[in-house]
């Protein structure tokens, strides 16, 4: 698989990322089985062993067993450590936490991240990060204290370099401007069912300012593949079928899959887009590296973006 340097930094990733949230088959720890780990096992490994060298985690995946289960592949398989990157997102603390009245909510003060990027380093049993994400922006987070936090994770040799996830460009702008280092990465919704970083400004500023797009839920869930998805609610109001003839007739000419076609999308864009996979089965996983191999023209982009746009252009 094709290698690309995230953002300015001197990490080097895969064209397409592998996402862990699904690596435990549930969001709700009681609910892990034996059958479910060995499937999310099978899914690192199968992942690793087509070329995938980035692996996404958060802590609130599966409230960090995601992150245990990583680690302890990590463990399992001699070397495969010193040949992939490792990123990891905080920021999110769920209702209840730390007592049964705290709402649902997001923080970014200088000890929530410290401690939320120790408590990662611990589960996933490693020195450090290579990248380390801001989840979702938290409306009181003071950019002063978050720098300031970034400072020391990476004095401390804890983290190798830092990005944000879900930001919009003036946020990214406001935290950069205090941020003693270049952010690196914003981890945002693209896909044929999400244009809306197109028209945002998102990846205008990723462009302009080298900062890598990582694409989260790049196939929509699963509605732009190949079948069965898993509908989140935020997905309730996509509406692929006007673009699925388009990406069906753009596979025949191909001899690819609709998948292959919707991450080829994503990747003919300047700004870099690095999609990620979130995909637990072996052959979805090995199917998804096809894209990289397929060059589509400017013309069938667009075809495919006035399709997904469902309006012809201005």
């Amino acid at each position: 698989m094709q290698i690309v340097q995230l953002g300015t930094s001197p990490l080097l990733s895969s064209r397409l990322a592998y996402g862990c949230w699904r690596l435990t088959g549930t969001w709700n720890p009681a609910e892990i089985t034996p059958d479910s780990l060995q499937a999310g096992r099978q899914a690192v490994l199968t992942a690793y062993e087509a070329g995938y060298t980035l692996f996404d985690h958060a802590d609130i995946y599966c409230d960090g067993e995601a992150e245990k289960l990583f680690g302890q592949i990590l463990k399992d398989v001699p070397g495969m450590r010193q040949n992939i990157l490792i990123a990891s997102k905080c920021g999110i603390r769920k209702a209840g936490d730390p007592d049964t009245a705290a709402p649902y909510r997001y923080d970014f003060s200088r000890r929530h991240i410290l401690w939320s990027c120790e408590q990662s380093l611990r589960r996933l049993g490693i020195e450090t990060i290579d990248l380390y994400q801001l989840h979702r922006p938290d409306y009181l987070a003071d950019f002063e204290e978050v720098a300031a936090a970034f400072v020391e994770l990476k004095q401390q040799g804890k983290v190798r370099a830092f990005g944000v996830s879900n930001f919009s460009p003036s946020q990214l702008a406001a935290l950069q401007k205090i941020c003693p280092f270049p952010l690196v990465v914003n981890q945002v919704e693209i896909s044929l069912a999400r244009l809306a970083p197109f028209e945002d400004g998102t990846l205008d500023q990723c462009q302009a300012q080298r900062i890598t797009p990582l694409a989260w839920s790049p196939l929509a869930g699963g509605l732009l593949g190949n079948g069965a998805h898993r509908l989140l609610p935020a997905q309730q109001a996509y509406q692929p079928g006007p673009v699925l003839s388009v990406v069906d007739e753009l596979a025949r000419a191909h001899a690819a899959s609709r998948v292959a076609i919707a991450l080829a999308w994503l990747l003919r864009h300047p700004a870099g887009i690095v999609p990620i996979i979130g995909s637990t089965r072996p052959d979805r996983i090995r199917e998804a590296v096809r894209a990289t191999e397929i060059q589509l023209s400017r013309e069938e982009w667009y075809k495919l973006f006035v399709a997904a746009r469902g309006q012809n252009l201005p």
